[in-house]
């Protein structure tokens, strides 16, 4: 089975709904939708973040470091138990991020975390993401903590499949029942009008795009989905809480981002 691999930078934009419109027509003359919103106007993507009990992850990656790097379980609607999801780690060095993932049983991905020990492989498992997973698991102390979907619609350049655009909204969030299976509900993140798009690429953006995003007026933001829900939690809690320092991390060698070789394929999702 090919090692799924990510390396690519991102952009991120909101925008209102009519915006979302106007710039998603234009797109059309150069991009095209992808196979899931062939068949659907919109997907469904839930997602478990995981963290140390002091939330050192996120609380780090808001710190803005060159390095940073996460732990997530993915699925595509809301998933049985015996279901396919996939684990990744998610890490972004100097602007470039990188994502590595293998796909699990859920109920395998949920052991996984709980004891550290790597399920008994499968072929529809990547042995190497396997391991690279129980590194992470061995090096920090994880939990589940947010549960977070959104639907998409998503668009690739019909000259290259290293341009790949999304669209999120309905982004909704929970930090109970914190199980992909209970079901894809949860409080809002945006306001109801808000969209995030992302654009997706392997190296520079072209320049029809550069200039549909001037002509539209649309400027790059810094949005982290887990960062900004964790961020409106520290918000909204009623008593004030003065978190643990957080320790300067030590990043082995082997936590560092890596270049995939000719034989690894990159795959979207």
């Amino acid at each position: 089975m090919a090692i799924e691999v990510f390396n690519r930078y991102e952009s991120k934009y909101l925008m209102n709904t009519a915006k979302f419109h106007a710039f998603y027509n234009d797109l059309l003359e150069y991009m095209e939708l992808d196979a899931y919103n062939k068949q659907h106007d919109f997907y469904s993507i839930s997602n478990i973040y995981y963290d140390t009990p002091h939330d050192s992850l996120i609380r780090a990656s808001l710190a803005k470091p060159k390095y940073k790097e996460k732990l997530r379980l993915r699925a595509y609607g809301v998933p049985r138990a015996d279901a396919k999801v996939y684990m990744e780690i998610k890490k972004k060095f100097t602007g470039l991020v990188n994502k590595r993932r293998t796909a699990l049983k859920l109920n395998e991905a949920y052991e996984f975390v709980r004891t550290g020990q790597e399920p008994e492989y499968q072929e529809y498992m990547n042995k190497q993401v396997l391991n690279e997973i129980s590194y992470f698991l061995r090096l920090y102390d994880l939990a589940p903590k947010l549960y977070l979907s959104y639907d998409r619609k998503a668009l690739f350049s019909k000259e290259s499949r290293d341009l790949r655009i999304t669209f999120d909204t309905n982004i909704r969030c929970r930090r109970y029942d914190l199980k992909l299976e209970q079901g894809d509900y949860g409080e809002q993140l945006l306001e109801p009008d808000q969209w995030l798009m992302e654009v997706k690429a392997e190296n520079t953006v072209p320049l029809w795009l550069s200039r549909l995003l001037s002509k539209h007026q649309l400027y790059r933001t810094s949005f982290s989905k887990y960062g900004n829900e964790y961020k409106k939690m520290l918000k909204n809690q009623t008593v004030p809480t003065i978190q643990p320092q957080l320790p300067t991390i030590e990043i082995p060698a082997a936590a560092m981002i890596q270049i995939p070789t000719e034989k690894e394929t990159i795959r979207y999702a």
